[in-house]
């Protein structure tokens, strides 16, 4: 087999230089690496990796842990922060905790035995607990936080996010507005329900608890909360939903399709985060949009900004925007009393909205 010494010798470069453009190309000149690169192929080297790690008790691996990668925001998630690792010559190791905080914790002390460099997480109500078993790695939380002290967290406004939908939606003249939110103990979840309240109270409506019912992220779980919603005595009956994620609302459009309900003439729909599902739909839906791809990218790049500091670097707290999408899904209420619940002045344009 090649040795990292053949490898040196044909691309006519010392064999520190070789193995430092192999492991940490961002060591070395473009031209040094590319040479070094093209040896490596043409005499077919394979570095042991392993044993380069025990030798250095440390890896180029990062750890990343998504709450459910079947969904396509995780999904994305994992792009980016994948994406960016590339970039840097960092390999990833993906994990999926499907919400359960068990599994969470299995997948950080697998993690443990690589000798990872780092840790990317989408917290479970665990995480914070869990992180305990990996002291002084440096973490990047993503999308939710834990609470754990020191750690950098890159997320989205939620509660902007969530007053948008639901103003859209007043403004339409949608009185009662029924909310699917996620497990409260989730801080997403907690920062969209945060935000509903905090959109009525501004509206000056009346926050109806009876209007509410939680799910855990699942399509099952909108399904479920939306069908009981929806079959409640006319009068006591949403002319709206907004749903705490893109996996809920599609089980809420499915219950209002069971139901032979039309949307937008019998109920208006909101749902958070933007897919390309949610724009082929019939209709297509309007949304809270956001940005998972640069969620996972600079979460990632944080997270390397962070290796081979002395000391441990300070947290940082990074929040990006949402944007409301308005789509076909949303329109008026189509109620004997809509004019009148209507004509109460208008509260201004919807933040983040296009």
């Amino acid at each position: 087999m090649p040795s990292i010494q053949d490898v040196a010798k044909l691309a006519n470069v010392s064999t520190a230089t070789a193995s430092r453009a192999l492991s940490r190309p961002d060591m070395v000149a473009a031209g040094t690496r590319e040479r070094v690169v093209q040896a490596a192929q043409e005499l077919g080297y394979q570095p042991n990796v392993l044993a380069r790690s025990l030798r250095q008790k440390e890896t180029r691996t990062i750890g990343l842990i998504v709450a459910d990668i079947l969904n396509p925001f995780h999904a994305l998630i994992a792009k980016g922060a994948q994406d960016a690792a590339d970039r840097h010559g960092y390999t990833v190791f993906l994990f999926n905790s499907d919400e359960e905080p068990a599994k969470e914790l299995r997948a950080m002390e697998t993690l443990r035995g690589h000798l990872p460099t780092g840790l990317i997480v989408a917290p479970t109500s665990g995480t914070r607990a869990h992180l305990r078993t990996l002291p002084n790695l440096p973490v990047v939380e993503l999308d939710r936080v834990s609470g754990h002290p020191g750690t950098t967290t890159v997320t989205v406004d939620n509660v902007g996010g969530a007053m948008a939908a639901t103003q859209h939606l007043i403004e339409l003249g949608h009185r009662r507005i029924g909310m699917i939110v996620g497990q409260q103990d989730i801080s997403t979840a907690i920062d969209r329900h945060d935000g509903y309240r905090a959109a009525l109270k501004r509206a000056h409506l009346n926050y109806d608890s009876a209007l509410v019912l939680p799910g855990h992220h699942r399509e099952d779980d909108g399904y479920r909360a939306a069908r009981h919603l929806l079959t409640l005595p006319e009068p006591e009956r949403p002319t709206a939903l907004f749903v705490g994620n893109n996996e809920m609302t599609v089980g809420a459009v499915l219950a209002a399709r069971e139901l032979n309900l039309d949307i937008p003439h019998d109920v208006s729909i909101v749902g958070f985060d933007d897919s390309r599902w949610a724009q082929t739909m019939s209709p297509p839906l309007t949304v809270i949009a956001q940005p998972a791809y640069d969620l996972g990218r600079l979460a990632c790049e944080h997270l390397i900004g962070q290796l081979g500091v002395a000391h441990p670097a300070t947290p940082v707290r990074v929040q990006l925007q949402t944007e409301l999408v308005i789509r076909n899904s949303t329109g008026p209420p189509h109620t004997a009393d809509h004019a009148k619940r209507s004509s109460r002045p208008s509260l201004g344009p919807s933040p983040h909205s296009r």
